[in-house]
């Protein structure tokens, strides 16, 4: 079934993991919008998700595949997937099985810390539109980690972010819907209860979002 699309606003509110923002400039939207990523074949050969470089200090903003080189995948019920060319997800090397409790499953919190600046998502954001050909109003759509911060996903690597349009449902103009992130709340405390490992959670949400919970029989 083919979404239409109607030509997006001159600019776009960012939401990352559901908060909103300011709109990149004039300037940062031509100027990123044609920058390829170096090595454009994003997932290993071995379907192994690729591991980005971490948290860091100072993020810079990250070339996006070339405009009209990725597309949407869609469930029967219409929720959307990425394309795993592009969007095959990346861990974090920061987080793994033995260091939970340290990192993603720390009562003091841990994603906040990490998260990449408007200033950086802003411009990627816009220019991964250009990548998936979306021409739709991004005030709706979520720049997204494929593979979330507090399931161990890799902050800025552009193989791990995606502009997520909405699920079937939502109200144009209102912003996203995004069930993806219930799946993503549900696979955290599936993880960090000790029912689901680590490893497990991330490639079954970079596979498929919609049937993550029941691969991994949590609900």
């Amino acid at each position: 079934m083919l979404r239409r699309h109607i030509p997006a606003a001159a600019f776009a509110v960012l939401a990352l993991a559901g908060c909103s923002s300011s709109p990149a400039s004039s300037a940062a939207i031509s100027a990123e919008t044609n920058l390829q990523p170096a090595g454009h074949t994003a997932a290993a050969s071995d379907g192994s998700i690729p591991t980005g470089p971490g948290p860091q200090a100072r993020y810079t903003v990250q070339k996006q595949p070339a405009p009209g080189t990725c597309h949407f995948r869609y469930t029967q019920a219409q929720e959307p997937l990425p394309d795993p060319a592009c969007t095959p997800g990346a861990l974090s090397p920061a987080v793994t099985q033995s260091n939970l409790a340290q990192t993603i499953c720390n009562p003091s919190g841990y994603t906040k810390g990490i998260r990449p600046p408007v200033s950086v998502t802003g411009p990627e954001k816009i220019a991964n539109a250009a990548s998936y050909g979306d021409k739709d109003s991004l005030h709706d759509a979520e720049y997204d980690h494929l593979i979330s911060l507090e399931l161990g996903g890799d902050p800025n690597d552009p193989r791990n972010l995606w502009v997520e349009p909405p699920s079937p449902g939502h109200t144009p103009g209102g912003g996203p819907n995004n069930p993806k992130d219930q799946v993503e709340s549900k696979l955290h405390t599936a993880i960090c209860s000790g029912q689901v490992q680590l490893r497990d959670a991330q490639q079954a949400i970079a596979a498929d979002w919609t049937t993550a919970l029941t691969k991994l029989k949590v609900k």
